[in-house]
């Protein structure tokens, strides 16, 4: 294992996910969809949620908390809305079939919306935003998760990070793309950090006696504990706005769980009261609408590149170089990592290499 960074081609890196999520139990057809949801995330530059979970998948389908052959279902269908069951397998397989199903019946009668329950973890909630946009529509995505975040005025973790992710085409050469967590900051920053034995800023989690956190060690397991939390978008109290994070943070969990008759905040663990392991349930919400059936797509797109062009050329700060628009980050990174590879960083080389040898995928060169 190399003691420092080793940037691992996109090609390999994909050709070694789909074959690790075959030995895994995945169909392969699946398996080419979660690897393209992770692969998503490492190419906009969000590596806590690429690669670098794969090995997560894999343990958690170990202990039986998500299966990975995906058996999802509609279980209520109106032109316009479904409401789907993930049946606890792979939340990229379910999130993918989802969101198309919002585009369909967006395309045919002007929106779609699809409520999931019984599903998991599904990656970057801008993936399923950005599919919408692909297809000339404004997309939606939310979905709660584990609790992480306390409440304002709140120390224990209740909600999830829960994202809210939004896409619109433009008419420039990639969509407007917002895609953020209603914490803080997002709990992979804090697996990132831990991985990488680095501090995190005081402000992001709190701990029960209301300290505020800036040692990443071991913090994971001491918000599975629920002996930490992540403090919502704002941080801690109202001053800064903390209670907006946290009402954001309960919209994605309403979102997520009424319409689908779903689990929610508490009933979000991965055990039981008596300690026994059992699925977490995430729940999801994908909206597609269909802006042909508002104004024709072109006059929209030119009024959507107006307003980032407008917000990205209005005064800077002092000693900003620039302004910019959501998205356009994630498309510069996007063409550097496609050229340049993926960042993988000597702890996650332990953890691939340790999947590699446990999956006997040793025939794969990552080149660490």
């Amino acid at each position: 294992m190399a003691e420092e960074n080793v940037y691992l081609p996109v090609k390999k890196a994909t050709a070694f996910m789909i074959d690790a999520l075959l030995k895994m139990g995945v169909p392969q057809a699946d398996a080419e969809i979660v690897a393209d949801v992770l692969l998503a995330s490492d190419l906009v530059g969000v590596r806590s949620h690429g690669i670098a979970h794969l090995k997560m998948y894999y343990d958690r389908m170990k202990q039986g908390l998500q299966q990975p052959v995906t058996r999802w279902d509609i279980v209520h269908e109106t032109p316009t809305t479904a409401v789907v069951d993930g049946g606890n397998g792979m939340g990229m397989v379910v999130g993918h079939h989802s969101m198309k199903i919002a585009i369909d019946k967006a395309r045919k009668m002007g929106l779609g919306a699809v409520a999931v329950r019984n599903s998991s973890h599904y990656g970057i909630a801008g993936y399923y935003a950005t599919m919408a946009a692909r297809e000339g529509m404004v997309g939606m995505s939310v979905t709660n998760a584990h609790p992480s975040i306390a409440p304002t005025f709140g120390v224990e973790p209740m909600l999830g990070t829960n994202p809210i992710a939004f896409s619109a085409p433009t008419d420039e050469s990639f969509p407007f793309r917002f895609d953020a967590a209603t914490s803080i900051a997002p709990r992979g920053k804090i697996e990132v950090a831990s991985r990488a034995g680095e501090p995190i800023p005081a402000g992001w989690v709190i701990r029960k006696d209301g300290s505020l956190v800036t040692d990443s060690t071991n913090l994971i397991e001491e918000m599975d504990d629920c002996k930490a939390a992540l403090l919502p978008i704002g941080g801690s109290g109202e001053l800064m706005g903390g209670h907006k994070g946290y009402g954001l943070a309960t919209v994605v969990e309403i979102l997520s769980a009424a319409f689908q008759d779903g689990a929610f905040l508490s009933e979000l663990h991965d055990t039981d009261h008596e300690g026994n392991i059992h699925p977490l349930r995430i729940g999801h919400f994908f909206l597609a609408i269909n802006i042909e059936s508002f104004l024709p797509l072109e006059r929209f797109k030119k009024t959507a590149g107006d307003i980032v062009r407008e917000l990205r050329e209005s005064p800077k700060a002092p000693g900003e170089k620039r302004i910019y628009s959501a998205g356009e980050k994630a498309d510069a990174i996007s063409r550097r990592v496609a050229a340049e590879g993926i960042e993988i960083p000597p702890g996650l080389q332990k953890n691939l290499n340790a999947l590699r040898a446990e999956l006997d995928l040793t025939g794969h060169d990552l080149g660490f």
